[in-house]
């Protein structure tokens, strides 16, 4: 059984929610990079998504764009993503994603990067330029490496479109919370709860929220109809005081930051 289906399996027999922290490869580099894996997984994580940086950013507000920008004048590459995520990911006791671009993986090539994923560690791809009409292929050959393919539903997404996505996604479904970009919010929209309440009566597969969410509060609203949560931009923005605080400092930080949303399960 792929990782992921492996881990919502034993959560959802326990009655358990899914933390899922983000964080941007190459900010500030990629050895800090492994350490703040290491960190958040040592926390309680449940599951790590890993962002690939891209030039022209999707959906990401200014905290995630900015750390993408670092990453790229520092010249990360995708090769070393990989090698650190393969020297990384035997460390770590929970499951990690990437999130990139299919541009990214259109380019490198679509088998030759699942294959490389899946030698590096990775469980899953969250790809959000790939529309649900061109998917079949990589979810197949996600499928054939136990590769998950999660794909994301909005607000505005049609219902019909929704449960489309649902049938062509594996591991979970990735609900985006807000219309707009990521980023920390003090409120989230007032019908997402029923939003989400409505899609897990339409599939079997786990459900992870993201965008915007950053307190406990928000833990406490969402963990009741989720899956999982993902709290992106309040830690990419804690990472980003690398570099000026000690790494020790900011790791403790991020840490402490993880095990307070935790603790609001």
């Amino acid at each position: 059984m792929p990782a992921i289906d492996d881990l919502f399996q034993k959560l959802r027999s326990e009655n358990q929610k899914a933390l899922m922290p983000f964080v941007t490869a190459g900010d500030p580099d990629v050895a800090f990079t492994s350490a703040v894996l290491q960190e958040i997984v040592g926390r309680g994580a449940h599951l790590c998504e890993v962002g690939v940086p891209y030039s022209d950013p999707i959906a990401d507000g200014p905290v995630i764009q900015a750390s993408y920008t670092r990453a790229l004048d520092n010249k990360v590459k995708l090769a070393s993503i990989l090698d650190m995520l393969g020297e990384t990911t035997p460390k770590l006791t929970a499951p990690v994603v990437t999130m990139i671009c299919y541009a990214i993986i259109y380019r490198h090539g679509v088998t030759a990067y699942c294959d490389q994923a899946k030698q590096a560690g990775i469980d899953g791809l969250i790809v959000p330029d790939l529309p649900v009409e061109e998917a079949a292929e990589l979810a197949a050959i996600c499928r054939e490496r136990d590769l998950s393919l999660i794909q994301l539903v909005t607000p505005t997404t049609p219902r019909e479109r929704a449960l489309k996505i649902c049938e062509t996604s594996s591991g979970f479904v990735y609900y985006v919370s807000v219309t707009g970009i990521t980023g920390e919010r003090t409120e989230l929209p007032p019908d997402i709860v029923e939003n989400v309440s409505w899609l897990r009566e339409h599939t079997s597969l786990p459900i992870c929220i993201g965008f915007g969410i950053n307190k406990p509060e928000h833990v406490k609203l969402l963990a009741p109809v989720a899956d999982g949560l993902i709290v992106g931009s309040a830690i990419v923005r804690r990472v980003a005081e690398a570099a000026e605080r000690s790494r020790d400092e900011v790791l403790k930080d991020v840490g402490d930051y993880v095990a307070e949303l935790l603790a609001a399960f």
